[in-house]
């Protein structure tokens, strides 16, 4: 399993199970390859999510850090 990366839009805020993944964070998901972890950002998210990684992005533009999903 790999870790993919992903980030939100300006807009895009959500809360799930107390945890807000917003504009400031990056959201990690453990995945066998980059298309499962693309469909869990679909299953949880819809379309309201910005762009994927397979690298960790530079975190000076996410204050609030790394959060798992």
């Amino acid at each position: 399993m790999k870790t993919y990366y992903f980030t939100f839009g300006q807009v895009h805020k959500h809360t799930i199970n107390k945890t807000t993944y917003n504009k400031d964070c990056v959201c990690a998901i453990k995945a066998k390859n980059m298309s499962e972890a693309r469909d869990k950002m679909f299953d949880t998210f819809n379309d309201k999510w910005a762009f994927a990684y397979e690298e960790k992005p530079d975190m000076s533009f996410f204050p609030r850090g790394i959060i798992r999903l």
